[in-house]
């Protein structure tokens, strides 16, 4: 119950962010600011609940081959999606929070096997915080570019319900997986993430909300590490 009520919380952060950006308004400062919050928080999250208990079970060099190999995969289909989707209002960003999505909510269905409630809260929290206002971002461009609003909040909510999918078969059908695969997953899913706040979260919250981007980073960061330690 606690795997699906998670799943449910961040995958649904796509449709609420949806429909904040078809509906309501936001100064972009403060936009910025909770992207850079939720990025600083990730930050936190990828080391703590995908890298570091990697090690326990893939030798170091592996699981350091496995996170670049991830961070590759992502930048490659990342660029490929930009240079495709150029002027496609929002839907460049739809198909790269698919792209990052996919393996971190795999990664997320995995880190709730035999985790209590607390124990997945910073990473389960960071990425609602980053699905939100990216969503929000995503649903107004393509809002503006000419596609109904109704069709928007679909295409959004089919994203979410693939997203719940990853998440769900990550937790029900890895289960019994050794702990060597469900290690290389998680390593591959860091990676990505990583590499989305690198060319993604934090491009976007500097551009947004300047240099204050910065504080809101380390303040995410310190929220993470606060929130682990309730665990």
């Amino acid at each position: 119950m606690m795997t699906i009520a998670v799943v449910l919380a961040v995958s649904g952060a796509l449709i609420a962010g949806a429909a904040w950006g078809i509906y309501g308004t936001l100064p972009e400062g403060l936009e910025g600011f909770i992207v850079a919050l939720a990025g600083g928080a990730l930050i936190f999250s990828v080391v703590l609940e995908l890298v570091e208990p990697a090690v326990r079970d893939l030798h170091l060099l592996l699981v350091a081959l496995v996170v670049l190999t991830g961070a590759m995969v992502f930048a490659g289909l990342d660029r490929l999606v930009k240079a495709k989707a150029r002027n496609s209002g929002g839907a460049g960003l739809l198909v790269a929070i698919t792209l990052d999505g996919v393996p971190e909510n795999l990664a997320l269905g995995v880190a709730l096997i035999g985790a209590g409630p607390l124990h997945v809260a910073a990473l389960s929290g960071s990425i609602f915080l980053s699905n939100l206002p990216e969503a929000a971002g995503g649903a107004k461009e393509m809002s503006e570019g000419g596609r109904s609003n109704g069709k928007v909040f679909a295409l959004w909510g089919a994203t979410a319900v693939l997203l719940s999918v990853a998440a769900l078969a990550g937790n029900f059908l890895l289960a019994g997986a050794p702990a060597a695969l469900l290690a290389a997953i998680k390593c591959f899913a860091g990676g990505a993430v990583v590499s989305s706040l690198a060319t993604e979260v934090f491009p976007q919250a500097f551009a947004k909300d300047s240099y204050q981007a910065g504080i809101a980073t380390a303040l995410g960061l310190v929220l993470a590490v606060s929130l682990d330690h309730l665990a």
